[in-house]
């Protein structure tokens, strides 16, 4: 299997779950709780260097004040890293992310980050990534919201 050998091509699909912290611009507004989902996409080794694509989308239930809950996070991301040691890679993430409230709605923002996977079994990965995300003006409310997560992810690579 391709993936026992430490190439990383190919699609992969799995789970992650950690925590989140979110502040925003108004005084006693903010929350942190746990964050969950899925996560799918696409890798492509070039050798030393891999680059991909992919999307997550994670629950949670983060009460920022009362009446107002962080609901979901969904994000399309790119990734590059380097393969530092056998079948282990550290990389950088950036990309599109959208939030959705209970009474607030929904916004666009976008996140960036760092990441360390590992290649444990055939076809199977751990590994943990941590991203800051902004929302500016959070669906024009005048409310800026900045976030924090921390996950740790599994993932059966195809």
């Amino acid at each position: 299997m391709a993936q026992s050998s430490g190439d990383w091509t190919g699609f992969y699909g799995g789970a992650q779950i950690g925590y989140a912290d979110v502040d925003t611009n108004i005084s006693g507004v903010d929350g942190n709780g746990t964050i969950g989902g899925i996560i799918l996409g696409y890798d492509y080794d070039l050798g030393d260097w891999v680059v991909g694509g992919g999307f997550d989308y994670d629950w949670t239930g983060i009460d920022l004040t009362p009446g107002v809950e962080v609901e979901d996070v969904w994000r399309i991301k790119v990734r590059a890293g380097y393969n530092v040691i056998p079948e282990g890679l550290l990389y950088g993430v950036g990309g599109y992310a959208k939030a959705g409230t209970d009474s607030l709605g929904s916004d666009d923002g976008w996140f960036i980050g760092a990441g360390y996977e590992q290649i444990v079994a055939p076809n199977i990965s751990v590994g943990g990534e941590i991203l800051y995300h902004e929302f500016n003006d959070f669906d024009s409310t005048g409310i800026d919201v900045d976030a924090t997560t921390f996950q740790i992810r599994a993932a059966y690579r195809f």
